[in-house]
């Protein structure tokens, strides 16, 4: 019973963090201007937040869902903002010395930002809420036991797709020029700032 939750928590965790969006764009751009390292500690902070709430969906928490949902325009707001100036930031960025590791501070902050980022998404919650309820899980059938495993495996198989996404964009990080990493961080700090435009600009058209 404990690995059948474990293997579900595995396949939703690998499934949410799958598509790529502006978290995937950051791992993908940290990977190539920092290494591996920062892209996967950049994807192992949403895999935090998606084993966050992933929790609130397990453990049937409906008033917590309830005030993030509710708070959902703010939400966009603040991560919205947060993407414009990330993408702004991105696209100024000079690339980096690529021999260089990253220093502890900046995987801090690399973890920090996707964290937030991930967290101020209402899209998130409401995903996890919708796959829980089709699953039948966060029902008061699935003991506290069932879902913390269950977290656990979100947790697990999100990690798991950043992994894979920050060694494949590792492997061309040592082919990559300056020149190419200066288009690199034009491209991604475009589409990260269109995300967040287009995440304000929702708020407009509800």
């Amino acid at each position: 019973m404990t690995l059948n939750f474990l293997l579900r928590g595995l396949l939703i965790g690998f499934s949410i963090a799958a598509p790529v969006g502006p978290i995937g764009v950051l791992c993908i751009r940290r990977t190539l201007a920092h290494g591996r390292t920062a892209g996967f500690v950049s994807g192992l902070g949403a895999a935090t937040a998606d084993a966050l709430y992933g929790g609130v969906a397990g453990f049937g928490l409906t008033a917590v869902s309830g005030v993030l949902v509710d708070q959902q325009v703010w939400l966009r707001l603040v991560g919205g903002a947060f993407l414009i100036y990330l993408g702004i930031r991105t696209f100024l960025a000079r690339p980096s010395d690529r021999a260089a590791t990253a220093a502890a501070s900046g995987l801090i902050s690399a973890y920090g930002s996707t964290l937030i980022l991930t967290l101020t998404n209402p899209m998130t919650i409401l995903s996890f809420a919708a796959i829980f309820a089709g699953l039948g899980l966060g029902q008061a059938s699935v003991s506290y036991a069932s879902a913390a495993v269950l977290v656990v495996g979100v947790f697990l198989g999100s990690a798991a797709w950043w992994l894979i996404l920050s060694g494949g964009a590792g492997v061309f990080r040592e082919k990559m020029s300056a020149a190419g990493l200066r288009w690199v961080n034009r491209i991604s700090g475009t589409i990260i700032l269109t995300f967040g435009l287009l995440a304000v600009g929702s708020l407009w058209y509800r």
